[in-house]
C-alpha cells in the first residue's frame, strides 16, 4: 500500500502516522528526514542538496524527487510507504506521479486529516513547554497541577513564539493556500480520502484504517 498523508499543524498527522507505519508495516517517508540523510551519506543528490541548503535555498523539486525516487527503490518500501510532508505542491504531484510510473507503481490512498482552523488555533495556542526540563503541558488537554509550572522539576512554563495565535493563523494560511490545489487534483483523481480529525486519536485512527480497508 502506497499512501501520501496530508493535515495541517496541529491536526495529529504524527501520531496517525505512527500508528499508520506499524498497523500497514511500511515505513514513513519524510522529505526532511531523507534530505538530511541522503547530506550525510554524501550522494551525488545529496550533495546537490546540501549546496543549495548552504546558501539558504530552497531544495528545487527536481533535486528532491531524485532523493525521494532513490528511496523508495530501498527493499523496505517493497511493500509500500507513506508520504509525509511531500508533495506540496500539483508541480511536485505531477513529477511524483511520472516517477512512480517508471517504477509501475503509483498512489492508492491520499489521507487528508480535516480539522477546523479554530480548532487548530485551540491545540497550537495552548502548548507550554518547561524552561527547566523541557517538559510538555496543554492549558486546555493536558494542564500543570498549578498554572504556569512544570509539575515535575517546578520549572517555569513558557509559550513557543511559534505557539502564538498570529503565527499559528499565517502558518494555516500558507498550509491552505499550498495545499488547496493539491486536494482538488488528487480528489479528481479519485485518490483522496478525507478523515474527521475531531475526538480522540483512536477515533481517527479507526476511521483512517475504515477508509484505507474500505
Amino acid at each position: 500500500m502506497r499512501l501520501i498523508l496530508l493535515g495541517p499543524p496541529g491536526a495529529g498527522k504524527g501520531t496517525q502516522a505512527t500508528r499508520l507505519v506499524d498497523k500497514c508495516g511500511i515505513p514513513q517517508i519524510s522529505t526532511g528526514e531523507i534530505l538530511r540523510a541522503a547530506v550525510r551519506e554524501g550522494t551525488p543528490l545529496g550533495k546537490s542538496a546540501k549546496d543549495f541548503m548552504d546558501a539558504g535555498k530552497l531544495v528545487p523539486d527536481s533535486v528532491v524527487i531524485g532523493i525521494i525516487e532513490e528511496r523508495v527503490k530501498a527493499a523496505d518500501c517493497a511493500p509500500g510507504f507513506m508520504l509525509d510532508g511531500f508533495p506540496r505542491t500539483v508541480p511536485q504531484a505531477d513529477a511524483l506521479k511520472d516517477v512512480l510510473a517508471k517504477m509501475g507503481l503509483k498512489i492508492d490512498h491520499v489521507v487528508s486529516i480535516e480539522v477546523p482552523n479554530e480548532e487548530l488555533v485551540i491545540r497550537l495556542t495552548g502548548r507550554r513547554m518547561c524552561k527547566g526540563c523541557g517538559a510538555g503541558y496543554h492549558v486546555k488537554f493536558d494542564p500543570p497541577k498549578s498554572a504556569g509550572v512544570c509539575d515535575k522539576c517546578g520549572g517555569a512554563l513558557f509559550q513557543r513564539d511559534d505557539d502564538k495565535e498570529e503565527t499559528i493563523r499565517a502558518r494555516l494560511k500558507v498550509y491552505e493556500d499550498q495545499t488547496a490545489p493539491l486536494i482538488a487534483y488528487y480528489r479528481q483523481a479519485g485518490l483522496l480520502r478525507p478523515i474527521e480529525g475531531m475526538g480522540g486519536m483512536g477515533d481517527i485512527f479507526g476511521r483512517i484504517v475504515g477508509v484505507l480497508n474500505g
